[in-house]
């Protein structure tokens, strides 16, 4: 069967499900999705190369919400891909749609969403979103429009 088309995302990390993240009733856990959705949104951040970049301005990231639409379950084994793109940008945060792709089911497990401020740690405060991060990120977004199924050249793939 060939794998259901996807929303195209510059980033997409290759997880293996472990063993330990199913729960009693013998499928992932809900919560260990909003741990897929972390690294897919860390992997982000470091295409963006600013992870280093708030030590010299004090300015990084804060997680305002997150949010998960369940499709179908997980199981062991199975190894997933996990996407994020842009869905908006506001002058202080932006918003990051992520998809959990089953390999094993060929199909959607989840769909998410995170909104992340930018937030200066110094002075404790949310804050613009600095015109360097903004161009960074429009230019991310822009490579995955032209590459297949959402792998953005030099994606991070575990």
């Amino acid at each position: 069967m060939p794998p259901k088309p996807r929303v195209p995302a510059p980033v997409c990390v290759t997880i293996p499900i472990a063993w330990g993240e199913m729960d009693a009733l013998g499928h992932v856990n809900n919560v260990v999705y909003f741990r897929y959705f972390e690294t897919s949104r860390v992997a982000y951040i470091d295409q963006l190369g600013w992870r280093t970049i708030p030590k010299a301005s004090g300015v990084g990231f804060i997680l305002q919400s997150v949010q998960a639409r369940f499709r179908r379950p997980l199981l062991y084994p199975d190894t997933i891909e996990v996407t994020s793109r842009l869905v908006s940008m506001e002058a202080d945060r932006f918003t990051l749609a992520h998809e959990v792709f089953s390999q094993r089911q060929q199909e959607i497990a989840a769909l998410g969403e995170g909104t992340i401020v930018t937030y200066d740690y110094d002075a404790n405060v949310k804050v613009p979103i600095p015109a360097t991060l903004a161009a960074r990120i429009s230019a991310l977004e822009a490579g995955a429009a032209q590459e297949p199924r959402g792998m953005a050249p030099g994606a991070p793939t575990s």
